[in-house]
């Protein structure tokens, strides 16, 4: 990763231009116009950002670099990133975190998201950038299609909420970007990006459909990123829709939960797997859907350790007795 001066990405015209456009996205997004955080991992799409940002807010950009321990390169890229930084007068410090089994690349974006709140909170910062782009967004709902996920599936990243399980804020000023112009940006500021060979690693979903998506010229990339803020939309409403039916319809006593249903069924799916959740259970969605049918029959039934009982236009949730051993009395 060479040594140049930040700053030098905006003597050229088009770098100018692609400066101001993102000058514009981040304004939009974070009117605040406070310190913020960056995370950047070292590849084409966080140096972009790193650049971007600190043209568009000089003085006012902190960076986390973190280190997963997945890859042997992981380190030395991560202090690559401090290199780079500390270079330059902007504030970096490098994360380093442990993840858990099962599926690793979900754990891997949680522990990262636990580490970026942490070093905000201990930085005084109110917000984080990610460098999540277009073809991410794009990738994602052919993903999640190819999968016939449901509404909360499709629905894209939103490009401001807040990280999980905090209060800080979440942004994504690159949505409207392409990888493309991303990686040309660095290319033009002579830096040169770390590369994850996971990215090339066919045994991913992701990599497959991010290489069939690059030989579709036909499909329109930002086309199918908007349609996924769309979708996100969508969700929120429901969200919302499926809040007011739990405060109107709901009524939470002493071992069980009573519910008079009255939204349509995507809304009534939300508020059962709510009320089973809330009983200890770790309810799935297809099940959920097949309970709520028996349901609407006037059929008693359970699931996942939850009893449902149907009493006129009342489905009353508890949690299942223990069962007795065999012997005891």
């Amino acid at each position: 990763m060479n040594q140049i001066a930040l700053k030098s990405t905006a003597t050229s015209r088009p770098a100018h231009r692609l400066i101001a456009r993102f000058s514009g996205d981040l304004a939009r997004l974070w009117p605040e116009g406070e310190r913020l955080g960056l995370a950047v991992s070292g590849g084409p799409d966080s140096l972009a950002l790193l650049l971007l940002a600190e043209a568009a807010m000089p003085g006012k950009v902190e960076v986390a670099t973190v280190d997963h321990g997945l890859r042997p390169e992981s380190a030395s890229e991560a202090a690559r990133v401090l290199e780079l930084c500390a270079g330059h007068g902007i504030p970096c410090q490098m994360l380093e975190v442990k993840v858990g089994g099962g599926n690793l690349q979900e754990q891997a974006r949680l522990a990262r998201y636990r580490a970026l709140g942490e070093w905000l909170r201990r930085r005084g910062l109110h917000a984080l950038a990610t460098a999540h782009h277009a073809d991410d967004q794009a990738e994602t709902l052919i993903m999640r299609l190819n999968r016939a996920s449901g509404v909360p599936g499709l629905a894209g990243v939103r490009e401001r909420t807040n990280i999980p399980g905090t209060e800080f804020v979440l942004l994504r000023p690159l949505l409207s970007w392409r990888r493309q112009e991303l990686l040309d940006f660095v290319g033009e500021a002579g830096l040169l990006p770390a590369h994850d060979p996971s990215n090339n690693d066919e045994r991913f979903d992701r990599v497959r459909i991010r290489k069939a998506l690059a030989g579709a010229d036909w499909l329109d990339i930002p086309a199918l990123a908007q349609s996924a803020a769309h979708i996100a939309e969508a969700e929120a409403v429901l969200q919302w829709t499926a809040q007011r039916e739990w405060g109107e319809r709901v009524e939470v006593g002493e071992g069980e939960i009573r519910y008079r249903p009255l939204a349509p069924q995507a809304i009534r799916l939300r508020v059962v797997m709510r009320a089973i959740a809330l009983l200890g259970g770790d309810p799935r969605g297809g099940s959920v859907a097949k309970l709520m049918m028996r349901l609407a029959r006037g059929k008693d039934s359970n699931l996942a350790g939850v009893i449902v009982r149907v009493d006129g236009e009342t489905w009353t949730f508890r949690k299942e007795p223990p069962r007795k051993l065999q012997g005891e009395n």
